[in-house]
């Protein structure tokens, strides 16, 4: 072999370090799982990681925010403990009431940060319009819970209309606070996406 051989770039780095954002805000969500409590109204509890979605959604764009969720599901299915209240497993992915939330996360993800970045293309700051960060994140939620409600309504044998109401309804004060805390930090000066 020759000392003048080149290296080579196997991947480069711009996907190197897009990878290492998506595992770290799949991470976050991990860690925003464990904020988790019981809802009354609900068999699904009240956790921080839509949270985690959002952030991803508005922070990575639509492509690495979803992938950044389909990492979550993955890592939570072959066994770390990142769902609501540290479960872990395919079982929690499974047929049951809470898994079509789960499911729905990266399509969710991508969706915020495709209206949020006006396009599949990351932008190179996060865009800071209220109107607009507060729109893709309503219109993600409207996806976590439909995809949550049917599955619940399925699994639980409910009506759509029982569902909703203990599945998405009960949920309204949170999923506001979550937004609200979305907006805040990405429209702080100090975090800009690359």
């Amino acid at each position: 072999m020759s000392t003048d051989t080149a290296s080579v770039e196997l991947v480069g780095e711009e996907t190197a370090e897009n990878v290492a954002r998506a595992a770290l805000l799949a991470a976050l969500t991990g860690a925003f799982a464990y904020v988790s409590f019981p809802n009354p109204l609900s068999p699904a509890p009240v956790s921080l990681q839509v949270l985690g979605v959002f952030l991803a959604g508005l922070l990575l764009g639509p492509l690495w925010g979803g992938v950044s969720m389909a990492l979550y599901l993955a890592a939570g299915a072959v066994g770390a403990p990142v769902f609501a209240g540290g479960s872990a497993g395919l079982a929690v992915l499974w047929i049951q009431p809470t898994s079509g939330y789960l499911w729905s996360y990266p399509v969710a993800a991508f969706v915020v940060g495709a209206i949020a970045h006006g396009g599949l293309r990351l932008r190179e700051s996060v865009p800071r319009s209220v109107p607009r960060l507060v729109g893709a994140m309503v219109v993600g939620t409207a996806i976590i819970y439909a995809v949550g409600v049917v599955v619940m309504a399925f699994v639980l044998d409910m009506t759509l209309r029982a569902a909703f109401l203990a599945g998405a309804a009960a949920f309204i004060p949170a999923e506001a606070f979550k937004i609200a805390a979305a907006v805040g930090v990405v429209r702080s000066d100090q975090i800009v996406a690359e």
